[in-house]
């Protein structure tokens, strides 16, 4: 198998964080200084690498980001947690995969970039920069615009920002001071919008890396994250939203972006598929590091069956909803299932290649649900699959062989197709909409496009995907988005997912009945703060009080 990118955390032992802000840091950490790194281009590598590496690892993308999603209705949780408050909108801000989520993006992501930056930026006055170390820069950028982003909408509001300096703008260098909140989270967006602007700038486009750094950011990748910035930002401030349009539109005419012809390959453990046209970033999970120092995504092992029906670990921790089966099933055409929910999720009966044997999908592991994600199953599919390559061999880090999609192309014409409809303009959106339904061999829309059909669309194209955060989408449409699509998500978010209980869960062909879903008690109804996440109390108390919440709140 080609080498291709392993974003591990390389400089570990030696690139300490000294540069987060003191009430960040859990405990104290090295210094490391300029005369230390960046002396050559493998040190700037390393110390690149390091922000890439925490989106892989299981506090982040590998696991806690998902546990979230409980609080629409795509995803139920196969096994109980201890938080069941991020089901039920209780949230505290406490619970631990926000706490782990929000440290690793601000102290590992947003802050290790910002220190890069201004390493480099100093380095720059002083000697010319070599390519490396340009590309590096340009990296640093889109990485603390992107783990910024990733704070930003979780826990910012028009009324208040989330913390962020940008170190090279400090006089005199910035000394680790706390930094302020912004005064809204619309000033974060266009921080983050102009970072993103200087990665387009500074990074080489995807066809000019070799393939060992391809995964690297490029300038297609800092183009697609601003699209969805900009949707964001529009949530309070509508006069955004041709900007989502601009953007993809230069994706397609100046970048080359496009839809793949086959929805399976985006999900293939086949490395030749892995970068398409479609592809406009995401995580390159080589499926050989140890999942535990942020090598492999493990999400497909972390959602398979419970033990894997004795062949492999795994975790069974996420399942699909009824719900969200239902919706996919709309598209279906004489009873026959469509192509896009076969290759997304397995109902009991269903027959898929598993350690080289036909299967007939069927569960008896922890809380019911009567589905499988099946979308990122094809490197369980050979008959050796961790000799191919495509697996760990430490199953208890059940990390495969996949391009983890960040963003894809799917996801912007989408994001296109919504600002066309606040524009007014369904027969474009329609369009968009059904460049996708196409691909997949689902009937096309043949009358401009409804918001219902936009819900529908981004709900099931990008299920399960990062490049999709569902509860994100339906929270930023119950405070920001049209009547007609703030019902839809104001009825999920109001509601109880459902689930199917079989007769006997050992039987393929077992009658089943749907109901609620068992784990979720006692659900709030939806209230606008919930927008965002508190803050973790241990960040308050280090800020000393200078971090606080969004006013509602309070």
């Amino acid at each position: 198998m080609k080498k291709y990118i392993i974003l591990a955390l390389l400089a570990a032992g030696t690139l300490s964080v000294a540069s987060c802000a003191k009430f960040l840091d859990v405990k104290a950490e090295g210094s490391p200084t300029a005369d230390q790194y960046f002396q050559n281009d493998q040190q700037a590598i390393d110390a690149v690498d390091g922000i890439y590496a925490r989106l892989a690892q299981e506090s982040c993308m590998g696991r806690e980001l998902y546990w979230e999603q409980a609080v629409a209705n795509d995803i139920v949780w196969g096994r109980t947690r201890g938080y069941p408050t991020l089901a039920t909108f209780e949230y505290t801000g406490d619970e631990s995969p926000l706490r782990s989520v929000f440290g690793n993006a601000y102290t590992e992501g947003m802050n290790r970039a910002n220190w890069i930056i201004q390493q480099i930026l100093n380095k720059q006055e002083n000697t010319a920069l070599t390519d490396v170390e340009k590309r590096s820069l340009g990296e640093a950028y889109f990485m603390r615009a992107y783990w910024h982003f990733l704070i930003a909408y979780r826990y910012g509001t028009k009324d208040l920002g989330v913390p962020f300096v940008a170190y090279e703008t400090v006089e005199g260098g910035y000394n680790n001071d706390i930094p302020e909140q912004q005064p809204s989270v619309m000033k974060d967006y266009e921080l983050i919008i102009s970072d993103l602007q200087k990665a387009e700038e500074i990074l080489p486009k995807f066809e000019e890396y070799g393939a060992a750094d391809r995964g690297r950011a490029h300038k297609a990748a800092a183009v697609a994250v601003m699209a969805k910035v900009y949707a964001y930002w529009a949530t309070w401030d509508k006069t955004q939203w041709p900007n989502v349009i601009t953007c993809v539109n230069k994706l397609e005419s100046t970048y080359g972006r496009d839809l793949h012809p086959v929805f399976t390959d985006l999900f293939a453990p086949d490395v030749d598929k892995f970068f398409t046209k479609e592809y406009c970033w995401g995580y390159p999970s080589n499926g050989s590091n140890d999942g535990k120092a942020g090598g492999s995504i493990e999400f497909p092992g972390v959602s398979l069956e419970n033990k894997g029906w004795g062949k492999f670990n795994g975790w069974g921790q996420f399942k699909p909803s009824y719900d969200l089966y239902a919706e996919m099933a709309k598209d279906n055409v004489g009873g026959v299932k469509n192509e896009r929910l076969a290759a997304t999720m397995l109902e009991y009966g269903d027959k898929f290649m598993y350690f080289g044997e036909e299967r007939e999908y069927w569960s008896i592991s922890d809380i019911e649900s009567g589905f499988q994600i099946y979308k990122f199953m094809q490197p369980f599919a050979p008959a050796d699959p961790q000799g191919a390559g495509y697996l760990l061999d430490n199953a208890d880090w059940p990390c495969t062989l996949i391009n983890w999609p960040i963003i894809r192309f799917a996801d912007c014409l989408l994001l296109r197709a919504e600002a066309y409809l606040v524009a007014g303009e369904g027969g474009k959106a329609k369009d968009d909409i059904n460049r996708i339904r196409n691909r997949s061999h689902l009937a096309p829309l043949t009358v401009n496009a409804t918001w219902e059909d936009l819900y529908h669309e981004r709900r099931c194209e990008l299920a399960f995907e990062m490049a999709n955060d569902h509860a994100a989408d339906c929270k930023r449409w119950a405070v920001g988005g049209a009547p007609e699509i703030k019902a839809l998500a104001l009825k999920e978010l109001n509601s109880h997912p459902q689930v199917r209980h079989y007769v006997d869960r050992a039987d393929p062909h077992s009658t089943c009945t749907v109901g609620d879903y068992e784990d979720y008690k006692n659900q709030l109804k939806w209230n606008d703060k919930f927008i965002t996440f508190p803050y973790p109390s241990e960040q308050i108390n280090k800020s000393a009080g200078k971090l606080k919440n969004p006013p509602t709140w309070n």
